[in-house]
């Protein structure tokens, strides 16, 4: 099993489309909290899924449970910053995790956020974590299509791991 992470970016839709068929993707995973763009609105909750049903694709919607900006206030620091680790150990979260799992045992599928880059998005900084602590392989598509294994793109940095998972 290998857990796929995009990012929609300022992507047209076609654009993202060819992006997942090139590594197979069966099933778009969407981790935002909040599925809705102002400015990319091809990529609005309702929008996005009917398009992507259109283009054979399905979508599952786990923002309530993956996504990065939790409503309740103890997940935050006091500079505002998600406090990563302590979303990990809800239920809610493991509940999501548990989901994207056994999805991914029966197709390909790709946990999606609106930030291109991983190295600076929840999916890799809170879900990544947990899958590859887990021992579960994780692969980022970048905007151009290449894939980089999450190995490949090193460690975090300090001060972006806000609190340990674990501890």
């Amino acid at each position: 099993m290998t857990i796929w992470t995009v990012g929609h970016s300022r992507h047209e839709l076609p654009a993202l489309l060819g992006v997942l068929r090139g590594p197979g993707i069966q099933v778009v995973a969407d981790i935002r909290s909040q599925p809705f763009s102002r400015y990319h609105p091809q990529f609005n909750r309702g929008r996005f899924a009917a398009a992507l049903a259109e283009a054979g694709l399905g979508y599952l919607f786990l923002g309530a449970e993956l996504g990065g900006r939790p409503p309740e206030p103890e997940f935050y620091d006091s500079q505002r910053h998600v406090r990563y680790g302590a979303l990990a150990r809800t239920g809610r979260f493991n509940a999501g995790l548990g989901r994207l799992l056994a999805e991914s045992e029966r197709r390909r599928v790709a946990m999606l956020c609106s930030e291109e880059d991983p190295r600076r998005c929840h999916r890799r900084l809170l879900v990544t974590r947990v899958l590859t602590a887990r021992g579960i392989p994780v692969q980022h598509i970048r905007g151009d299509g290449t894939v980089v294994p999450e190995a490949d793109l090193g460690p975090l940095p300090p001060e972006l791991t806000q609190d340990t998972l674990f501890g």
